[in-house]
């Protein structure tokens, strides 16, 4: 079981869960759902449970979004959940992790595990604690990256882990934005703990507020914000610039990768992990 909780504490929830024995279609209702509002999964073996607050809440959207992708018909339970903190719910279950053998995440409660990077992330309610296979698949990409004095975008910053992962490999600059007032004030607090002085955290839900081009931009959101995107974020991207997403299935790669290619990009490089995949792009 995994879980990944972004939900606003102190506020009505609606819990449903979805069941199925399909380890792909648990995995596709987590890429596909946040789409209309879900902030919360918590995966069982023969089910996913998925949150949205009562007030982003819009029944008609939510069985159009399941029928769009073949999953009308799947069974579910629908249950309204009594505020409570979803923090603490989340501490419950934490655990330090180490990815590749290099990068130690903790939280600040937690000691340090004496790896080669260490991250201190406390994740209130902004995802991004690299305990989930997309987070793990964007360190990888990156330590495989030279990223020395070069400037970055990391977009869907969450908890500001991966803008904090490439100052301390040492890009020169790093501007992180997000669309979620809670988790642009979440990145500014974990970038203290991690003494992180490079990195601006911009509140906004494009790139056109950055005003500037990157050599390298990060994504770790959805497959249809990607596909989406891909096209505007070209020009935020310097010639030969590198742009490196996930949060996208593995089945999706294809598509993902056929439309990046459509928008001047060229497929460098996919890992894989657990179902889920991310791609390496590079700017022509």
């Amino acid at each position: 079981m995994h879980s990944i909780f972004k939900l606003p504490n102190s506020q009505i929830i609606i819990q449903y869960e979805f069941f199925t024995k399909d380890e792909s279609k648990r995995d596709f209702i987590i890429s596909l759902l946040p789409e209309v509002g879900f902030d919360g999964f918590e995966e069982q073996e023969e089910s996913v449970k998925a949150f949205i607050p009562k007030e982003s809440w819009d029944q008609e959207a939510i069985l159009d979004i399941l029928a769009q992708n073949e999953l009308g018909n799947i069974e579910f339970k629908q249950t309204d959940i009594a505020p409570k903190n979803w923090n603490e719910e989340w501490e419950k279950n934490f655990e330090p992790v180490i990815i590749a053998g290099r990068v130690g995440i903790r939280a600040p409660f937690h000691a340090t595990q004496g790896a080669e990077y260490e991250l201190i992330i406390e994740p209130k309610m902004s995802f991004g604690t690299g305990h989930h296979a997309t987070t793990s698949l964007m360190i990888q990409q990156m330590l495989a990256m030279d990223m020395k004095g070069k400037t970055v975008a990391d977009f869907g910053c969450g908890t500001g882990i991966l803008a904090i992962m490439a100052e301390k490999l040492g890009a020169a600059s790093v501007v992180a934005i997000d669309h979620e007032e809670w988790a642009v004030e979440n990145s500014k607090e974990n970038l203290g703990r991690n003494n992180a002085v490079k990195v601006t955290v911009l509140f906004a839900d494009s790139m056109d507020s950055s005003q500037a081009r990157f050599d390298i931009m990060l994504a770790n959101i959805n497959r249809n914000v990607i596909m989406k995107s891909l096209q505007s974020w070209r020009n935020f991207l310097r010639p030969g610039g590198v742009l490196v997403v996930s949060g996208i299935l593995v089945t999706d790669t294809d598509d993902v990768s056929v439309m990046a290619v459509s928008s001047g990009f060229l497929v460098e490089k996919v890992l894989t992990e657990n179902g889920w995949a991310s791609i390496l792009f590079k700017s022509n």
